[in-house]
């Protein structure tokens, strides 16, 4: 049957890059498969058991020619994934047949695999999240001083600026990385543990030599540059993989974040994602810039917040040494959860290298609102020249009431600065008002908070992972 007339996945068509789809092809976990059964093997020789190195030799030269229609037919027979590839394997390396394996169950070679693949993912995201944090980094720092209203329950309030909004998100990533960087470090394998983890067949194939079996599982591991668990049952713990969607599903939530409020200040025409020379925002209404690659994001990030649940209901209701009502589920939630993760963030990237922002328009809102915040300033200036501070008090409510009204019934400008300026009673000459309600005045510490956060935090952090960045801008994803 044609292949178009099967379903294809949209997060390898049409979101996930490259690589991280690979990751998770089946190609690339059968080859994976063979890495390990050739990292087995000569280990078992090295420790003494009757291997030969023209063994190693052919399964070596064998470990990528994978013969799938082969090994598909095997399954059909046998109903064994692992057990098809063995034999395939053997097909191709009949010296070798009777080594491949050895001692082993099939979670040596899937959740070994397994866990070498969550390594190189979140390998993957930790780049991508790094280049996030750079473009990030940029745009903070180059709007740091740009004053803009701020929200609080979307509400007009205290005023910050561009670039010190930015660093809230930058912030968000920053955590992210940091925990991504640590989630890194406690990943283990499983190594070479047996059928349920009490390593029997190995301390048989051994004579009970309780070192030499010690000594497989850390060279098998090491060969994969891997620390193994002390102690596991049939699989690794499941547990693991919950750390790790958690971690994913933290960095979705300040994509989510982001993506949401770019959207509001897109409708505020404040500041906007990308919009390219020939792009059509709306089949109907030819005039609209609608935020398609923020709210794609937000799509993609509600997808791995929810996806994260799967394994940690899996971790709570494994059975003993193991069920297996784990696979399905794990190898639907885990690959998932990476590919929407990865889509995220190359639009993430995309929109923070592109990013506009509307100055004029952001100065306009401030116009509008900023007479209100300003009274207490007005207030004290006036006091200043000895006038009574109840009695102005009162007068910048009232005339702050129906400057309100205009605004708010009338449609009209904020007149505020007029009404203060034309009551005798406040004797403040325009310039007095205009100097008052100088924006600049109003942002506090905000750019020296930026300049701090990124001197002291973000550019240290980029130093010390400039490795990353550079395989990134040389187009080498490491997997």
């Amino acid at each position: 049957m044609d292949e178009r007339m099967h379903y294809q996945s949209p997060l390898t068509k049409r979101y996930a890059g490259e690589a991280m789809s690979y990751l998770f092809s089946e190609d690339h976990k059968f080859k994976t498969w063979r890495a390990l059964w050739i990292a087995l093997a000569q280990a078992e020789k090295e420790l003494g058991l009757p291997i030969e190195e023209a063994q190693i030799e052919e399964l070596k030269a064998h470990a990528e020619d994978i013969d799938y229609a082969m090994a598909s037919e095997r399954e059909r027979e046998v109903r064994h994934d692992v057990m098809s590839h063995v034999y395939t394997y053997g097909e191709a390396a009949p010296l070798a047949k009777g080594i491949i394996h050895l001692g082993a169950t099939s979670c040596f070679v899937g959740d070994n695999t397994d866990l070498l693949i969550l390594r190189d993912a979140l390998g993957l995201i930790e780049q991508k999240l790094l280049a996030v944090i750079r473009a990030l980094r940029d745009f903070a720092m180059t709007y740091r001083s740009l004053p803009t209203l701020g929200f609080t329950h979307y509400q007009p309030a205290q005023l910050t600026t561009v670039g010190k909004r930015a660093s809230l998100w930058l912030q968000d990533l920053v955590m992210d990385f940091e925990e991504i960087q640590h989630v890194k470090s406690i990943l283990k394998f499983r190594g070479v543990k047996g059928t349920t983890g009490t390593q029997a067949s190995f301390m048989a194939l051994f004579d009970g030599d309780e070192e030499k079996v010690e000594a497989l599982d850390h060279k098998v591991s090491e060969a994969f540059g891997m620390k193994p668990f002390a102690v596991t049952g049939q699989t690794y713990p499941r547990k693991l993989d919950s750390t790790v969607l958690n971690t994913l599903s933290e960095i979705a939530q300040s994509a989510y974040k982001f993506s949401n409020d770019l959207r509001l200040l897109q409708n505020l025409k404040e500041m906007e994602e990308p919009f390219e020379e020939h792009q059509i925002g709306s089949s109907a209404m030819a005039y609209k810039r609608n935020p398609m690659r923020s709210e794609r994001m937000g799509s993609l990030a509600r997808f791995v917040l929810v996806t994260a649940l799967n394994p940690a209901i899996t971790a709570s209701t494994q059975w003993f040494e193991r069920t297996l009502d784990d696979s399905a589920n794990k190898r639907l939630s885990i690959p998932e959860a990476f590919l929407a993760l990865d889509g995220v963030l190359t639009l993430y990237l995309n929109i923070t290298k592109g990013m506009v922002v509307y100055e004029k328009q952001i100065r306009r809102r401030l116009d509008q609102e900023l007479p209100f915040m300003a009274t207490e300033n007005i207030l004290m200036a006036a006091v200043k020249r000895g006038k009574d501070r109840q009695e102005l008090h009162e007068r910048i409510r009232v005339h702050s009431m129906e400057s309100a009204k205009n605004v708010k019934q009338e449609g009209l400008d904020n007149d505020l600065l007029q009404r203060l300026c034309d009551d005798p009673a406040f004797d403040l000459t325009k310039a007095d008002l205009e100097s008052i309600l100088d924006p600049i005045q109003y942002i506090g510490r905000a750019p020296q908070q930026v300049t701090s956060f990124v001197a002291q935090i973000v550019d240290p952090l980029l130093l010390a992972n400039k490795d990353l960045l550079q395989d990134l801008d040389e187009g080498s994803l490491r997997v």
